[in-house]
């Protein structure tokens, strides 16, 4: 079997698994872009596929990242390609593609599947939608991430392992290219794999409501928003969201508006009356 996850994160905890029950050894593969922001017009194209490179570049410009794009280093449709080569190569070869209950995973899963009907019935699915585990203090939880599950625990989630039905092939593909055409950057998950969209300025208000009277280094206001917000998503798109607010929001800086940790932010200092 091949696996196939949506975050770097995901591979070691399934790795130890596969150490741990050897019933799901197999090339663990992994899908790159993060899916629930940017542009998806078109997506399948060559030219949608441009214009959704040319915005991460610009995202991505003069941050932590910046150059990430043009090394080449994300490239889901040769890992598709790849995959799709495998399958035919070997028609006994089946795929496993494990996603937890979040945006960025269904996201991708979407995108994913779309590619793959030709091979119904080897194509499983495990989607952690709601379900418990035990945490390693031996306490149930609910994780929204594959990487919080503990790996004893993925040797249970095997078992939730089912074929992606072929009315599923049919219905999640046109549910996709709708939410492509939509035109909006930002995918939320309600519920299940419910995906509702929202403007490119979405995480603005409440990006802003971490930033105080004092000085914060960019990363500290990010870390903040990453665990007290309700809805987040990568720490990347918000760099590029709190440069926004600080080049439009008239906020105090200092520093190299670059890296996270390269300036530090405040709230403007009110203009005393004279």
């Amino acid at each position: 079997m091949i696996h196939i996850v949506f975050n770097e994160a995901d591979i070691k905890v399934l790795q130890e698994a596969q150490q741990l029950d050897t019933s799901l050894d197999g090339p663990i593969i992994s899908i790159k872009d993060d899916y629930a922001v940017g542009p998806l017009k078109d997506i399948f194209t060559e030219e949608g596929s441009a214009v959704r490179k040319t915005w991460w570049t610009v995202v991505l410009a003069g941050g932590d990242l910046d150059g990430f794009v043009e090394k080449g280093l994300v490239n889901d449709a040769a890992v598709v390609a790849d995959l799709h080569t495998r399958l035919q190569d070997d028609p006994a070869e089946s795929a496993w593609i494990w996603a937890g209950q979040n945006k960025h995973d269904v996201s991708g899963y979407y995108w994913l599947m779309s590619q793959l009907k030709e091979f119904a019935g080897r194509i499983q699915i495990l989607y952690l939608n709601n379900l418990p585990f035990i945490n390693d203090k031996g306490h149930i939880f609910y994780p929204e991430w594959l990487h919080q599950i503990p790996p004893r625990e993925f040797i249970k989630a095997k078992k939730l392992a089912r074929p992606i039905t072929l009315s599923e092939f049919e219905v999640d593909p046109d549910e996709w290219t709708r939410i492509c055409n939509e035109g909006k950057t930002v995918r939320l998950l309600e519920g299940g794999k419910k995906l509702t969209q929202a403007d490119e300025d979405f995480y603005d208000a409440d990006l802003r409501k971490f930033i105080t009277s004092d000085w914060q280094k960019g990363s500290k206001v990010i870390h903040n928003f990453l665990t007290k917000n309700k809805h987040t998503t990568g720490d990347a798109y918000l760099l590029w969201r709190l440069k926004h607010l600080v080049n439009a929001s008239g906020l105090d800086v200092q520093g190299d508006l670059r890296g996270m940790k390269d300036f530090e932010v405040k709230l403007p200092t009110p203009v005393s009356a004279e």
